[in-house]
């Protein structure tokens, strides 16, 4: 075949391609879209990884013409068992709403253990998260913790009856550092009672970093009796956030029973591994993808 043979051969097939795409039913009128973001063409909770988690939608690829299709390697060695511990968190005053969603969007595509935001976002937030395993939670008295018992049980009604599935509430830390210990319990207890009511979790936000060894293995000693489901360390608005010492002393005072979660300053996986090899069964992190991806490195 001589080159101007080939020129010819070339724009015939062009033209009977355009022709078949301008025919009723042909590919320019079908709905428009962008990649998978046709909501009729896309399966519920999709996360745009047919080739690893839909085998019906990969033989239909295959159906269509495809004789090879590709899936990210990258993510498919991910280990989901570090996902699953994570709190994939966004608590700056300054998100936006399209921030928020983001970090929605991330944390169904790694199925991370939640969403955890400012009680502002928690109807956006479920909404992001329906029909997917990742849990909402929020955050009560945050970042102080010093506002009244009546204010931080409001806070964690209207958070649960908003969709949170998990509250971080702030210990009253002042009152705690008083030797004010009953104030401290009942502080806890009620609104681990509101939460427990929607059956939300409870995890109790200690802030080591303002507190003594004696009044951290206090404040989870009053964690424990008043009901809570986690103690953890840190804001991430303190002076410091986690440390291995702080997570080995928190496990050792309540014992198997409850959860422990390390918060603040985690930043990657070596960190992660630190935690949890310290006692941490539950991590708070904005670095979450960071963390994560670091699994396939």
């Amino acid at each position: 075949m001589t080159p101007a043979q080939l020129d010819i051969l070339v724009a015939q097939i062009g033209a009977e391609i355009l022709a078949r795409v301008d025919r009723p039913g042909g590919l320019s009128h079908k709905p428009k879209g962008e990649g998978l973001n046709l909501p009729d063409q896309v399966c519920p909770d999709c996360v745009q990884r047919c080739v690893q988690t839909c085998a019906r939608n990969t033989k239909t690829i295959i159906a269509a013409g495809a004789d090879r299709v590709s899936a990210s390697e990258r993510l498919t060695k991910i280990d989901p068992t570090i996902a699953a511990l994570i709190d994939h968190t966004i608590l700056k005053p300054e998100a936006t709403r399209a921030d928020v969603a983001k970090v929605c969007r991330e944390a169904r595509q790694y199925n991370f253990a939640s969403v955890c935001v400012n009680p502002y976002w928690v109807p956006l937030v479920r909404a992001e998260l329906a029909g997917s395993p990742v849990k909402v939670c929020t955050v009560v008295g945050f970042p102080l913790g010093a506002t009244s018992t009546e204010a931080k049980v409001a806070e964690a009604a209207a958070a649960v009856r908003a969709g949170a599935q998990e509250v971080d509430m702030v210990i009253n830390v002042g009152a705690l550092r008083s030797g004010d210990h009953e104030a401290v319990k009942l502080d806890i207890a009620q609104v681990v009672k509101v939460s427990h009511e929607a059956r939300a979790i409870v995890k109790v936000i200690l802030e080591t970093a303002l507190l003594d060894d004696n009044q951290k293995a206090v404040a989870c000693t009053l964690s424990k009796l008043a009901g809570a489901d986690f103690v953890k360390t840190s804001t991430g608005f303190g002076p410091s956030g986690a440390t291995a010492h702080d997570i080995a002393l928190m496990r050792s005072v309540v014992g198997p029973e409850m959860g422990v979660k390390a918060s603040g300053g985690i930043r990657t996986l070596h960190d992660l591994h630190t935690m949890t090899a310290a006692g941490a069964t539950r991590i708070g992190a904005s670095a979450s993808v960071k963390i994560v991806e670091a699994t396939a490195a």
